[in-house]
């Protein structure tokens, strides 16, 4: 079974004022990432799923037909930690080359990842992945990402209202601007 301190936090909830408050950071882990442990927690007790990693949970429930529950819970978990995981106040890093190479400039990078943000309708995740094809911008749904279709996560934005709402209200875009221009954290985006 899993537990909310599997997937903790990898600053302090104050670290990314004024861009994200305490209050929302710790609203957000705290209690959003949290109800989603528990939910899964609790849809695979007792299953074949219990012993598994995160990573398989997803892999095998996006597969079965009776598993979408299972798989929008774990879904939910792994996109959550990701992009906790993702965020931080480094000091000043240089855009990643290889980003460079696929996207052609920082500010080409930046315009495409956030109409891609913007574009989403609804709720969601908006994320640069590496596949065979290479590094590309995409969203996804509910608790639908990469692992689930064989890519590697690179970069994750958490684009539901729940993310940002307190800070932002319904100003999307000034959230996405604030997350692209102070609140990645590019060692972890090197890492990824």
């Amino acid at each position: 079974m899993f537990k909310l301190e599997d997937f903790p936090l990898p600053f302090a909830a104050s670290a990314l004022e004024p861009y994200l408050s305490r209050e929302a950071v710790e609203l957000h882990h705290g209690k959003h990432l949290a109800g989603y442990v528990a939910t899964l927690n609790g849809l695979i007790g007792g299953t074949g799923y219990e012993e598994l990693s995160l990573e398989e949970i997803i892999r095998r429930s996006a597969r079965d037909g009776q598993g979408q529950r299972i798989f929008n819970a774990a879904g939910q978990v792994y996109n959550h930690s990701f992009f906790f995981r993702c965020l931080g106040r480094d000091s000043p890093a240089p855009f990643p080359r290889r980003l460079v190479d696929a996207f052609g400039s920082w500010e080409n990078f930046c315009a495409n990842f956030r109409e891609m943000a913007l574009a989403l309708f609804g709720s969601g995740w908006t994320w640069v992945v590496e596949d065979d094809s290479g590094h590309r911008i995409l969203n996804s749904a509910n608790g639908d990402g990469p692992v689930a279709h064989g890519q590697r996560p690179i970069l994750c934005l958490d684009v539901w209202e729940h993310a940002y709402y307190l800070d932002y209200r319904n100003r999307r875009g000034d959230y996405v601007d604030a997350f692209l221009h102070h609140l990645i954290s590019w060692s972890a985006v090197g890492t990824n």
